[in-house]
């Protein structure tokens, strides 16, 4: 689960990690306040205002900028809340700016000393190990970075039963060419950074750029945090840093109804029990001559409703002209899937795109009978061979 830069910081603090001070505010009239506050706090009197979405490169589409003064902050908040900020990571598309964070600007005078770091802390499932990968080509694409610089790129693996141990952290601030103070600023840094990681269950901290002051200081200015979602159930405050508005609208209802979905830009949806095999029917859709337009599992125990969600979410995508309904029955019966297959059918009504039913396992030809004698429009198939063609088929049928 992704989360804002604001709630990221946050996080860091608990845990002691120097962050750049910041305060959300969701309109212009209250970024004005935020400043204000910032500056009874801080003491600073230049703010930057920055985008909250969940995408990096905000500041080359325009959603950070620096503001010198009250009247400033306004102006530049009322221009950022309610655009579409587009960036590498959002699409062509782009995202809607919500709220912004009013941050103190940390560049002050003395800037010529400062050096920008980058530095993120992941699984690296490779060797099983957790690694802190950083670089001192701080505040840059870390994909460009890695592109044309892959001797700058530097890691350091750790062992989750051991730990992170100081003299790592000190040879990651050696190798990031610090000396004295700024050196030992990055060891506590660096230390506090792999707890917050460690103990929040997280997947990923990403920190660009990570800034060491005119007067050696470590801190934090930016945030990307994913959360593990299936360790929230230890973290149930986590629960509600969820923001629904950064996440796609079919995702969130799929997920409302446990259903794990994933849209794609293809045209034939697919409904499958098992992530495996679902995996498998996306390779089948494109042998077939179609592109997958979804992944989704509905689980082991598939039944009448979790069908019925499935359906109705693959038809709310325009650009799905057929659907692929793969299912094995193991634990649950194909008998049963398929009369869920007409149940839904019959209640969704008026479904104008052909859909394949290929069931296989227990009662998988009595679910077939069920399917070829219900007079709906659709199709069985009991084999994936089949499947695929009958798929290719009614793709043909429609020009594609």
């Amino acid at each position: 689960m992704n989360i804002h830069e604001y709630q990221g910081k946050d996080i860091l603090k608990r845990y002691g990690v120097r962050v750049q001070e910041g305060i959300v505010a969701d309109t212009a009239e209250e970024a004005v306040e935020a400043a204000k506050k910032l500056n009874a706090e801080t003491g600073t009197s230049w703010y930057v205002i920055k985008a909250q979405i969940h995408a990096g490169g905000r500041g080359k589409g325009g959603g950070v900028k620096l503001a010198k003064n009250l009247e400033q902050v306004q102006e530049i908040a009322g221009q950022i809340i309610g655009m579409q900020l587009v960036t590498k990571q959002t699409g062509a598309e782009g995202r809607k700016v919500h709220k912004v964070l009013v941050a103190q600007d940390v560049y002050y005078p003395g800037e010529s000393e400062t050096k920008e770091f980058y530095m993120s802390v992941l699984l690296d499932r490779t060797t099983g190990q957790n690694v802190i990968i950083y670089t001192t080509e701080g505040g840059m694409d870390i994909e460009e970075v890695a592109e044309s610089h892959p001797d700058k790129i530097l890691k350091e693996h750790v062992d989750p039963r051991v730990g992170l141990r100081p003299f790592q952290a000190a040879k990651i601030a050696f190798n990031l060419g610090l000396t004295g103070a700024a050196q030992k600023e990055m060891v506590k840094f660096v230390m506090a950074l792999y707890k917050a990681y460690d103990e929040t269950d997280s997947s990923m901290f990403e920190i660009n750029p990570v800034l060491k002051t005119s007067d050696n200081k470590i801190l934090a200015v930016d945030a990307k945090v994913t959360l593990d979602e299936n360790a929230l159930y230890r973290h149930k405050d986590f629960v509600e840093l969820r923001d629904t508005n950064e996440e796609d609208p079919l995702e969130v209802e799929a997920s409302a109804s446990n259903l794990n979905y994933v849209k794609l830009d293809g045209n034939v949806g697919c409904m499958v029990n098992g992530a495996g095999l679902a995996m498998a029917t996306m390779d089948i859709i494109k042998l077939s001559g179609g592109e997958p337009a979804n992944f989704l599992d509905v689980g082991g125990g598939a039944n009448a409703q979790t069908v019925e969600a499935g359906f109705r979410i693959i038809l709310k995508d325009p650009n799905v002209k057929a659907i692929l309904i793969n299912i094995f029955g193991g634990i649950v019966r194909c008998d049963r899937v398929a009369n869920g297959v007409v149940e839904a059918y019959k209640n969704i009504g008026d479904i104008r795109v052909p859909i394949i039913v290929r069931l296989q396992g227990t009662n998988a030809e009595e679910g077939a009978r069920i399917i070829d004698e219900s007079g709906l429009k659709v199709y069985s198939a009991v084999l994936l061979k089949d499947a695929a063609e009958k798929v290719k088929e009614v793709l043909a049928a429609q020009g594609i």
